[in-house]
């Protein structure tokens, strides 16, 4: 892994540590470090400066659309409920959104309930 993968890497880390998600733990997806949830990924990353987030696939498309300098995907994830973030252009809060999103996507329902009735956002 490149220093700057680790710089990358560690932003996202620190941002989803600050959301509060609970039982989040590093681990890998696809040989890149990744963010789990009861062993599931909600987010790794792709390259450097491309972070694979999950989501469902209406809001992929709509996201897409609305802010392709923010969010694409390559012909690999056409029809996955994943989309790429562009780390270098999406700021803290979005990607903090983007981040617990992606987290309630993959978390059980019931720590996913739990995490919205705790949780401000």
């Amino acid at each position: 892994m490149t220093d700057e993968m680790k710089r990358s890497f560690e932003r996202v880390r620190r941002l989803a540590e600050a959301a509060g998600l609970p039982e989040m733990t590093v681990g890998t997806s696809y040989g890149t470090p990744a963010l789990l949830v009861k062993g599931k990924s909600f987010v790794r990353m792709k390259d450097a400066e491309t972070l694979v987030v999950m989501c469902a696939l209406e809001e992929k498309e709509m996201l897409v659309e609305l802010d392709p300098s923010l969010f694409f995907e390559t012909d690999h994830y056409k029809g996955w409920p994943a989309m790429l973030v562009r780390l270098s252009v999406i700021d803290d809060e979005a990607l903090t959104h983007r981040l617990i999103a992606a987290w309630r996507q993959k978390a059980p329902k019931r720590l996913a309930d739990r995490f919205d009735i705790s949780s401000p956002t």
